[in-house]
């Protein structure tokens, strides 16, 4: 199980509300700095995610740590019969999300909701596919979010989870351990609200359970035909399985 790093040590409150109050802080430069940090790279896993989702031809779909609606608003632009539910703990991140869903004219298909991963009000077995990015490693209980996943996933229906890994391969690793350390987090007290959020996200990343470990949960959880695609040299993978 990951260990259970929060962005703020000296607060004296839970990962769940130290998670909704970064995500807050941040959620007006998290698009920009997103691209400028990845290089774009987001961009191109966000499209690798939305294919392998929209292989299986899904009608709904359950997008949990919506954010800023990018993965949702992806799928709609990608399938013109596709309806997206997000769901985040961010309002501020469901504002942004909400005026991009907006503009695209995607809002009788995409509806943005806030939402608990590990209480979701939804009925059981209401999803074709859930999915998630880069936003498991912020559930306070990682296995209880992804139970909540598979509850309303229906019998046959899917989940992805893209999320970030640390890579194994000289020189990738130094260069990547380098970067997340030192200059990322200079970039992002320069560009952000808060300081904190991007100090976390390596620490959060060098935590999380990637690789086969994470297939293990997600099986553990009930989860078959379990597999990852690795992506840009193990910097991401995306784990999937079949309920």
């Amino acid at each position: 199980m990951a260990k259970n790093i929060t962005p703020y040590k000296s607060e004296d409150t839970g990962k769940k509300e130290q998670v909704t109050k970064m995500f807050d802080n941040i959620a007006g430069g998290y698009d920009f700095l997103n691209r400028l940090l990845s290089a774009r790279f987001d961009v191109s896993w966000r499209n690798k995610l939305t294919a392998l989702i929209l292989a299986k031809k899904p009608e709904y779909i359950m997008d949990m740590a919506t954010g800023t609606a990018d993965v949702a608003i992806t799928l709609a632009e990608k399938s013109p019969s596709v309806k997206v539910k997000g769901i985040d703990i961010s309002k501020n991140m469901l504002k942004i999300g909400q005026k991009k869903v907006d503009k695209k004219q995607f809002s009788d298909r995409i509806t943005l909701q806030w939402g608990d991963a590990e209480n979701i009000k939804e009925e059981d077995a209401t999803f074709d596919i859930t999915t998630a990015s880069f936003g498991v490693r912020n559930f306070e209980d990682l296995k209880a979010g992804l139970k909540e996943m598979y509850r309303v996933t229906r019998p046959g229906g899917h989940i992805f989870v893209l999320e970030f890994s640390k890579p194994n391969i000289f020189p990738l690793k130094q260069l990547y351990n380098f970067y997340f350390q030192k200059i990322l987090p200079v970039i992002g007290r320069l560009r952000s609200k808060d300081p904190k959020a991007y100090t976390y996200l390596y620490e959060s990343v060098q935590a999380f359970p990637d690789r086969k470990n994470f297939l293990g949960i997600l099986q553990e959880i009930g989860f078959n035909d379990v597999g990852l695609k690795e992506l840009t040299w193990g910097i991401c993978h995306i784990y999937y399985g079949k309920k």
